[in-house]
């Protein structure tokens, strides 16, 4: 019982960090079941079984608060789901001692970037309103899907910034897209999972157990999205899945690190996260107090145009 209220716990706190972010709820979620032992393919499987009701939840929570772009969502969507039964055959055919470095490696990098991505820009704002075209949504979602099998998560990861960096999409209609989108990915993993390794590898109580958590956590994530500082869970988050996956591959048969070896890369994440987390504060402070001034000289302006 005491597991299944943790897993409850950890589905709802990496929802708030989806829903907020578009991005980290797999990798979160398969991060904890990977340290507690469970089997790569089983961990990935468990959690795209509980995404089929927390991305449900989360995407008719952004379609309420105006955050879907439902164009995108179809364009990206589709490929996505392709790319990731593709994802999930792949990884149920590799063995137990090879999956598992071989996922800590993805998430690995998918920690970094986040951590590397929220600490140094945050979330992007660029020019807003031109469409995105299916030439470039299409490969995106086939890659990001099949990384987001493979890898536990990765949808969010994927999309999130590079749809951002195009500039044509405003920040919430983005994360609300993609999380939207993912109900299509989370369907086709699992389809892909259950054909490769069987229901009898999956405990669905622990797919309860984070679908309950996740699907508290979606309406209140969609909500936070237009208040939550970005920048800073970000950094908190990625440094987490950094953390996490280099212990699970340094204490892996690939490594097999000596203590001498494993406490002093601990200690070298553990700086190098306090002060991402400290500079993604300062940014956030600083960024926002500009803003602050520029939309007070706007206003002054328009003022002192409407007194001429």
């Amino acid at each position: 019982m005491r597991k299944l209220i943790l897993l409850a716990l950890v589905g709802l706190g990496a929802q708030l960090v989806d829903g907020s972010l578009g991005m980290a709820y797999g990798v979160t979620s398969t991060t904890l079941l990977l340290a507690i032992g469970t089997n790569p393919a089983a961990a990935s499987a468990t959690v795209h079984l509980a995404e089929i009701g927390t991305t449900l939840v989360s995407g008719a929570s952004h379609w309420r608060f105006g955050n879907v772009d439902w164009r995108v969502v179809a364009k990206i969507g589709i490929p996505g789901g392709v790319g990731a039964f593709a994802g999930a055959t792949f990884l149920s055919s590799l063995s137990t001692e090879v999956a598992a470095p071989v996922m800590a490696l993805i998430l690995l990098a998918l920690g970094i970037y986040i951590l590397v991505r929220f600490t140094a820009w945050g979330l992007p704002k660029g020019r807003l309103g031109q469409p995105l075209r299916k030439r470039f949504l299409t490969p995106l979602g086939l890659f990001g899907g099949f990384v987001d099998s493979t890898g536990g998560g990765g949808w969010g990861p994927v999309g999130t910034p590079a749809i951002l960096a195009s500039g044509r999409l405003e920040p919430r209609k983005v994360i609300g897209s993609i999380d939207t989108s993912e109900f299509i990915v989370a369907i086709a993993a699992s389809v892909g999972f259950l054909v490769g390794i069987g229901s009898e590898n999956i405990d669905f109580a622990w797919v309860a157990a984070l679908l309950i958590g996740g699907v508290i956590a979606a309406p209140i994530a969609a909500w936070l999205v237009r208040h939550i500082p970005p920048r800073i869970l970000g950094a908190a988050v990625g440094g987490i899945i950094v953390l996490t996956n280099t212990r699970s591959l340094l204490r892996s048969d690939w490594i097999d690190a000596p203590d001498a070896v494993r406490y002093p890369v601990y200690a070298a994440i553990y700086l190098i996260w306090a002060g991402a987390i400290a500079y993604s504060w300062r940014q956030y402070r600083a960024y926002r107090d500009l803003e602050t001034v520029e939309a007070i000289d706007a206003a002054a302006k328009r003022q002192r145009a409407a007194a001429l």
